[in-house]
């Protein structure tokens, strides 16, 4: 048996900012510390916060006037820093630096005016906090190809679109195509708003699948970008799975297979996918592992003062 783990999986560099935040807060704070909304969308981050005394909460509501609140990595919408300061908040903010340049790109086209079509997954947190910045009577949300085949824009004033970070590459590539087919004057960002991170991530997963027999990705069925993970291996024909942890993991996924892939989700720690590889390593002794250098090794982003 061979295991070949994904160049690039695990931790990204936004997420990896993030958790720390929460770990400096702790350590320096204490408890009670609410965080609104999952830090990230990791079953297991989320219950070891938990252990140590953080409140995850949804509304500000929730969090004592005065008290301490973080936001979570995937940004939250203006009317959210206004409630907190209204009602005498200390927030840190944890945003992702790339999920805050398509909050700026947000800004800018209403303030000049230009209807934005917003592709991603209605619900998502991110792109809820994104439509924030967004005038309501510009903001159009499509999420699929019908969508779009059903979208109406006013063809006197400007049109752009922007993207939610942690889409499928080749998914977003076709609807942008077919935005720009039916409306040919639609406007783009400067640069793609979907993170590097997720794109090495599925390139990685990619280069995985054309080798290996079956592929898993470690991953909770809450996060967008491991969900597009699995999608991504299953379109090079091969079977694919998405554990949450090593309970879920089913050894006849495995068996008269040679080649195994593991990848994992930009929110996924590490353990989780080692645990994977000594349970397989228990059924199969003589299984020798592969893992080549990540192309994110040198990538940090600067932790916000907490």
């Amino acid at each position: 048996m061979e295991i070949h783990l994904a160049h690039t999986q695990g931790f990204c560099a936004g997420v990896a900012s993030a958790i720390e935040v929460v770990n400096r807060a702790l350590a320096k704070y204490g408890t009670p510390l609410y965080v609104r909304h999952h830090i990230v969308h990791n079953t297991a981050v989320i219950k070891d916060f938990e252990d140590q005394g953080v409140v995850f909460i949804e509304e500000l509501s929730e969090v004592p006037e005065g008290g301490r609140v973080i936001f979570s990595a995937h940004g939250v919408s203006p009317t959210i820093y206004e409630e907190a300061k209204s009602r005498q908040l200390i927030y840190i903010d944890a945003t992702c630096p790339l999920v805050m340049k398509v909050h700026r790109e947000a800004t800018s086209f209403s303030a000049k005016n230009i209807q934005t079509v917003l592709i991603g997954h209605r619900g998502h947190q991110e792109l809820v906090g994104t439509s924030g910045y967004v005038s309501p009577d510009l903001l159009h949300v499509v999420e699929t190809e019908e969508d779009i085949d059903r979208l109406e824009l006013d063809t006197t004033i400007p049109t752009g679109y922007l993207t939610q970070t942690t889409l499928s590459v080749t998914d977003t590539a076709r609807l942008i195509e077919k935005l720009k087919d039916k409306f040919p004057g639609i406007v783009g960002p400067p640069k793609s708003d979907i993170c590097f991170a997720t794109q090495n991530r599925q390139d990685a997963v990619t280069e995985l699948a054309n080798q290996c027999d079956v592929i898993i990705i470690c991953g909770s069925r809450h996060s967008s970008n491991s969900n597009r993970l699995k999608e991504t291996a299953e379109k090079t024909g091969n079977p694919s799975y998405l554990i949450d942890s090593v309970e879920e993991f089913d050894p006849e996924w495995i068996r008269g297979k040679e080649k195994v892939g593991i990848s994992s989700g930009a929110s996924v720690p590490e353990y989780i996918v080692q645990t994977l590889v000594s349970a397989i390593t228990a059924i199969y002794p003589d299984t020798t592992v592969y893992r080549k250098d990540s192309v994110e090794k040198d990538i940090r982003f600067t932790v916000p003062k907490v």
